[in-house]
């Protein structure tokens, strides 16, 4: 009996070590039954955003995006310098937000997004970012204009006030849409103008947009486009005159029919200088009076009534009462298509700006330097002036 009690004071004895030992530790050793606290999962929803945070030289044109994956987005927002949101929306899925207007150049902006993970966790995104700063913005202008009405071979112009290093994404960015199909091209005439045309005359009464999105185009040597520039115009009736030079008559066709004709005298034939050259070219603008200088020839200040401008070489359809004893007979001018008065005033009035005129039959042929060529140049010439 002795032995058994003394073997039972050992065993409480050692438990009372035992339990002294778990209960003083310094915590590297768990309580009997529990285990070690478990580390939060983290959110399932993962959000990214283009551009980059901290991104710079941002191209305008490229829409900022925001994208989350396993969650939906809550909101979204992109602000410019002054605080004001950019324009943007939601896929159909509310996993992606896109912007919807171009930003603006050397500017800073800053994006901020929130969304809901499929977890039910929420998750956060901010950044900023810096847009391109151009070296130079060049400006377009369009021709013809808004709501004009023009003949049937008139050509669309597109000139820049700087040249253009990259002409194949300014000539990208350039699109014709007339209401009937038309077959056409553009060719550049030089650095600094683009011009299109059709392959044949217009076709009468059609109307025809013109869009030009210039504005983030890159030119070239950090050079971008400053805007877009549109138009809407109209070809009217067909109308073309033509001047067979040794003829001494201006005949006028409407819908290919001769409506018209009047006596005419023209450029000198013994002089090329003084020809009326041979090429097909378009009444570019409109004078009541004209104003002609050439000290060369001997004159200044020569006042001519209806005018009708059809070169930058120099050439005109107008009135000339001091040559009447050579119209219909001779050709004596210094180039220009000579009518008597009460005719010339009775084709002004009848002309469009764009109207074609064929001159054949000359010593001299119309030189191909004005920025004005949509006809003296064959359709495969032209079409090899296109960039792309």
């Amino acid at each position: 009996m002795i032995e058994r009690r003394t073997l039972m004071k050992g065993v409480a004895a050692a438990g009372s070590a035992v339990l002294v030992a778990a209960c003083s530790g310094d915590g590297d050793v768990a309580p009997a039954g529990e285990g070690a606290p478990t580390p939060e999962a983290p959110p399932k929803a993962v959000l990214t955003a283009e551009p980059a945070a901290e991104a710079k030289d941002v191209a305008v044109l490229v829409p900022v995006t925001v994208r989350v994956v396993e969650g939906t987005l809550d909101e979204v927002k992109v602000t410019n310098p002054d605080g004001e949101e950019v324009p943007g929306g939601l896929n159909p899925e509310k996993t992606v937000w896109t912007s919807t207007e171009p930003l603006g150049y050397g500017k800073s902006y800053t994006y901020a997004a929130r969304a809901t993970g499929t977890d039910g966790k929420p998750v956060q995104l901010g950044g900023a970012f810096t847009t391109v700063k151009p070296a130079k913005e060049i400006r377009a202008t369009l021709n013809p204009s808004d709501d004009a009405e023009v003949g049937v071979g008139m050509p669309i112009s597109v000139k820049f006030d700087a040249p253009v290093k990259d002409r194949k994404a300014a000539q990208a960015a350039l699109t014709v849409e007339p209401s009937e199909e038309v077959e056409g091209a553009w060719a550049w005439l030089s650095d600094r103008q683009c011009d299109w045309r059709p392959k044949e005359y217009w076709p009468g009464d059609i109307e025809v947009n013109v869009t030009a999105k210039l504005y983030g185009v890159h030119y070239g040597g950090g050079n971008y486009g400053k805007a877009d520039v549109t138009t809407k115009f109209t070809v009217g009736r067909n109308q073309v005159v033509k001047v067979n030079t040794p003829d001494h008559v201006m005949r006028v066709f409407r819908g290919g029919s001769e409506t018209a004709s009047y006596p005419c005298s023209n450029g000198k034939d013994a002089d090329p200088n003084l020809n009326t050259p041979n090429g097909t070219v378009i009444v570019m603008s409109k004078e009541p009076t004209a104003i002609f200088d050439n000290a060369r020839y001997g004159y200044t200040n020569v006042k001519k009534k209806w005018a009708g401008r059809i070169s930058n070489h120099g050439e005109f359809i107008h009135e000339n009462e001091e040559n009447r004893g050579n119209i219909g007979k001779a050709n004596t001018s210094h180039g220009c298509v000579n009518l008597l008065e009460a005719d010339a005033k009775a084709y002004f009035d009848s002309a469009l700006i764009g109207d074609p005129v064929e001159i054949t039959g000359s010593t001299a042929d119309m030189p191909t330097t004005s920025d004005v060529m949509a006809w003296l140049l064959d359709w495969e010439t032209w079409k090899s002036k296109s960039a792309v």
